[in-house]
């Protein structure tokens, strides 16, 4: 029988452990995608033959986690849920493919490992119905709890102007977070009490798959030096020594995560968790890579989003860059400079932090520049969440990558059976 699987893609977020309210899995959806049009089927009567035979006989599945496994950003066209799940996401993609007969998808953008926990603040696994069928599972969950946020907008984005912090004390508190004990056992409590909430023992062929992330930046071209991402005037640079700070945080990230599978393993009799690393896959589709001029919103061959920057779907028909996309109202309290933080830090969602932050920075500094003229609408308003948010999280072509190193290790452990 072909693995199951559940994917952990541990990669967004600000504040750990906090984000806004799940959809419940009354409210999910399937989307088949097929590389042309999305045509929505029912989560628990949608069943129908797989397509692709990626996935044997199974009946459901459950997407867990955090934007990674959301797909914000991907197949939409300027609106977006709460969740800011996106329609070209790899779950949905897989949903599509694996036809089931329940699709449960919970992923959240902002979560944290204790937004996945039984018991945690809108939890997802308290939102799990575990009655449906269920084969196997995705999840992605660990970069709010890393406070990756922290370091983009320290380190590139300057969302907060000089609030944000220096980037060297961004990335030694990610490190700190990363090699201190906490993430560890975080990740392991929720890995067990997935299992433990499908009855695994009753379950012999259930497991984890645990996804790590991809380096953003190739970190040896010359010409990115003097680029900057920043969304004001004079931001910071992509020198070399940024690119492979962060790049080397990623590549740590990937070493723990496969460490603690090893140790959950260690448990059982047979193993009940994989790790999936794609980072390979996005060779050549970085950010600086050779003879690119940054922010280069253009190239469709860049697998991460920058900021307004459209997908990448393939045959789909995409708006021009930052147009028809919403707007927020001039009294939403996104951008209410005196009170939005505190929601903010809550969300731990990357949009609505950069949002709160540029009110903030804008209005006690009101000569603050933009770096370009698309970070607001002509009008001066503010764009929705996403817009902001999706940045530096993977388009389409990045999810359909994550995807088919999944069933690369499907094929893989099947064989070996």
């Amino acid at each position: 029988m072909l693995a199951i699987i559940v994917v952990i893609s541990c990669l967004m977020g600000a504040r750990a452990f906090e984000r806004q309210a799940l959809l419940t899995p009354e409210a999910q959806h399937v989307i088949q995608n097929s590389g042309g049009d999305a045509a929505e089927i029912s989560t628990v009567s949608g069943l129908r033959p797989s397509r692709h035979g990626k996935c044997g006989a199974s009946k459901g599945f459950v997407a867990l986690g955090d934007s990674y496994s959301a797909g914000i950003g991907t197949g939409v066209n300027g609106t977006e849920n709460d969740c800011r799940q996106g329609l070209h996401a790899h779950p949905q993609m897989i949903a599509a493919d694996c036809g089931p007969i329940a699709f449960q998808f919970l992923s959240c953008t902002g979560a944290g490992t204790a937004n996945v926990m039984v018991g945690g603040e809108e939890s997802q696994l308290d939102h799990f119905n575990t009655s449906l069928p269920v084969d196997f599972a995705l999840l992605s969950v660990g970069g709010n709890d890393l406070g990756f946020f922290e370091v983009m907008n320290a380190c590139v984005f300057r969302f907060y102007n000089f609030y944000s912090g220096t980037c060297e004390t961004a990335l030694n508190h990610s490190r700190t977070l990363l090699e201190s004990d906490e993430f560890e056992i975080r990740l392991r409590v929720v890995i067990t009490e997935i299992l433990d909430a499908v009855k695994w023992e009753k379950k012999p062929d259930f497991a984890i798959t645990v996804t790590g992330y991809a380096r953003f930046f190739n970190e040896l071209t010359d010409g990115c030096d003097d680029m900057s991402f920043g969304v004001w005037w004079n931001g910071p640079k992509l020198t070399k020594a940024l690119r492979s700070a962060m790049n080397t945080l990623v590549l740590a990230v990937n070493a723990k995560i496969r460490g603690t599978v090893a140790q959950i393993n260690a448990d059982f009799t047979s193993d009940k968790v994989f790790f999936v690393d794609h980072d390979e896959a996005f060779d050549g589709h970085r950010f600086c890579e050779l003879n690119v001029t940054e922010p280069d919103y253009a190239r469709n061959d860049t697998w991460f989003f920058l900021v307004g920057g459209q997908d990448n779907a393939r045959n789909a028909t995409l708006p021009q860059h930052s147009s028809g996309v919403k707007t927020l109202p001039p009294t939403s309290p996104l951008v209410d400079p005196l009170s939005c933080l505190g929601p903010a830090y809550k969300s731990g969602d990357w949009g609505v932090l950069a949002l709160c932050y540029m009110a903030v920075a804008k209005h006690y500094d009101p000569t603050l520049r933009f770096a370009r003229g698309d970070i607001v609408a002509q009008n001066s308003m503010w764009y929705v969440p996403t817009y902001y948010g999706k940045t530096f999280h993977p388009r389409s072509l990045g999810h359909e990558a994550m995807r088919d190193k999944i069933y690369e290790m499907w094929r893989s452990r099947d064989k070996s059976r």
